[in-house]
């Protein structure tokens, strides 16, 4: 489990912890083995594991697209913010028609200004966010039809 050195008066020890159950712990001083009995139950704690959700990637024919929900959603043609940031500029409107790599978005994360662009072609349903705004990872911000 773990290993430490100890030096206790000048006298080194080593000391390894085999296991740990309740107040229990199984140890090796020095190659010997000992059964020690703690004051109060140790609580084991492991390591939090990050676990991020998964970024929104860009299509492989523009990098700077942003790629919209999944094909057959109810928002099938939901332009989503692939990272937390500041809207810099909105460069369409409403009833605007839209190419595939048209520029929709200016987009300031982490002190950068990101270009958020159509990677489908329609007619600009919904904006749903406006300069100044600041938007999470995943939200919506313009629905294509």
């Amino acid at each position: 489990m773990k290993d430490f050195k100890f030096k206790i008066n000048g006298n080194e020890y080593v000391v390894h912890i085999s296991n740990v159950d309740g107040n229990i712990a199984e140890l090796e001083v020095n190659g010997t083995p000992y059964r020690v009995e703690l004051d109060k139950e140790l609580k084991q704690t492991k390591t939090p594991k990050l676990i991020r959700p998964e970024a929104v990637p860009a299509t492989d024919s523009h990098p700077a697209v942003a790629k919209t929900v999944s094909p057959g959603s109810a928002t099938s043609g939901a332009v989503k913010s692939p990272l937390p940031g500041v809207i810099l500029d909105v460069l369409v409107k409403p009833g605007d028609h839209v190419k595939v790599g048209q520029r929709l978005i200016v987009l300031e994360a982490m002190k950068m200004e990101n270009n958020i662009d159509s990677d489908k072609e329609g007619k600009v349903v919904e904006v749903k966010v406006r300069k100044g705004d600041s938007v999470l990872e995943g939200d919506t911000l313009i629905i294509i039809g």
